[in-house]
């Protein structure tokens, strides 16, 4: 496969490191593969849809590279071998489980708005607290942007598609492996690889938008980003209901993982809004931050009877224009370590209250940029217990 220029990072027998590694140095090992562990960790969440199952394949997946450094071979590069032997590990983790979900997976949207009920039972799919790598090595076969291969509507779309289809789409299209390249890293014929590649692009461009988040940022500019978010999570923090529905897409839907319930439609999005995080939920403190490489709200809720400000949900802001008429998909999860480590809102923002982390939530899916104006996508807090 040709390369773009400059070196494949970590390919030559003559990298000292490689050496000391084989002859069973662990800190050279480390050395060696350091450099990869942020792309590898990506590849591993893209397969997955999971932050917490990605550390555990990629864990997995070094232990068996130190275990088997001994049979790399150096037909490709040392980069080339980790990926496959993290994308086997991830597919081994695949096996008998249930593909990861999101609540418009479930059922039809809810007409009346209602407390919701838990998906206990449910792998919901996670957000990824990190952007995209940088400096990430793809040859000629890359379709897409790497901080596109992060938007949560991609990897969304991924988790309907069986293993071998994921890791076939991924390397060649988001890495830039050829077929046959693919076809030896996992063991399997050119034609196997070509057949997955096929039937993986037709399952992923019915799910995903003809126009990607990050083309969409583009078009707005940070300017208008910032706008929109800043306005997304002022009418929150003051319960303006009239600011948050003039920010609304016509085709707004409305999710919070665990509850399995979601809405459609700004009519039903703002029943639910209104009656729940605008006048149920308690006062709100937010702060900008990002998750999946897209822009992002921390919240940060006061219930009545409450003292301090403890983080609730965090939404993802996607801007949007109103003459779009695909759906928009908001899910959420349970808190990752990343949110755990922010900073807290200052202490003007909440009275001196003490500011705690608790929930994530960003979009799925985004809009191509029309004339009618902005809009954004939203997501609500869930009620407690």
């Amino acid at each position: 496969m040709t390369r773009p220029p400059g070196p494949d990072p970590v390919t030559s027998a003559r990298e000292p490191d490689l050496v000391l590694a084989r002859n069973g140095d662990q800190d050279a090992f480390t050395r060696l593969v350091r450099p990869l562990r942020p792309e590898l960790h990506a590849h591993c969440y893209r397969l997955l849809g999971s932050a917490h199952d990605a550390d555990d394949a990629l864990q997995e997946a070094m232990l068996r590279a130190w275990r088997g450094l001994s049979r790399f071979e150096e037909r490709a590069s040392l980069r080339s071998w980790l990926y496959t032997v993290t994308t086997r590990a991830c597919l081994d983790q695949l096996a008998g489980r249930r593909r990861r979900a999101l609540p418009v997976d479930l059922g039809p949207a809810n007409t009346n708005v209602t407390p919701g009920s838990s998906g206990a039972e449910v792998a919901w799919l996670e957000p990824y607290p990190h952007g995209a790598p940088e400096g990430v090595s793809r040859g000629p076969e890359a379709r897409y942007d790497q901080r596109e291969a992060v938007e949560l509507a991609f990897v969304a779309a991924l988790q309907h598609l069986p293993g071998n289809q994921r890791a076939a789409l991924l390397l060649v299209e988001v890495l830039g492996y050829s077929a046959s390249e693919v076809a030896s890293m996992m063991g399997t014929s050119t034609a196997s690889v070509n057949s997955a590649l096929q039937r993986a692009r037709v399952g992923v461009s019915t799910r995903v938008p003809p126009v990607s988040q990050l083309r969409t940022l583009r078009a707005l500019g940070d300017g208008g980003v910032r706008e929109i978010v800043t306005s997304y999570a002022e009418a929150l923090e003051r319960g303006d209901a009239r600011a948050l529905v003039a920010l609304l897409t016509e085709d707004v839907t409305w999710s919070m993982p665990p509850l399995v319930d979601w809405y459609a439609g700004r009519d039903a999005v703002m029943d639910f809004a209104v009656r729940v995080p605008l006048s149920s939920c308690g006062s709100w403190r937010y702060r900008a931050t990002t998750a999946n490489g897209q822009p992002a709200v921390a919240f940060y809720l006061r219930e009545p009877a409450a003292a301090v400000h403890r983080a609730w949900v965090r939404h993802g802001v996607v801007p949007a224009r109103r003459s779009d008429r695909r759906s928009h998909l908001v899910p959420g999860c349970r808190v990752l370590p990343a949110v755990r480590a922010a900073a807290p809102v200052g202490a003007g923002a909440g009275g001196g209250a003490e500011l705690t982390p608790g929930w994530l939530a960003l979009p799925a899916r985004s809009a191509s940029t029309g004339p009618d104006g902005p809009g954004v996508t939203a997501a609500a807090c869930p009620r407690r217990g």
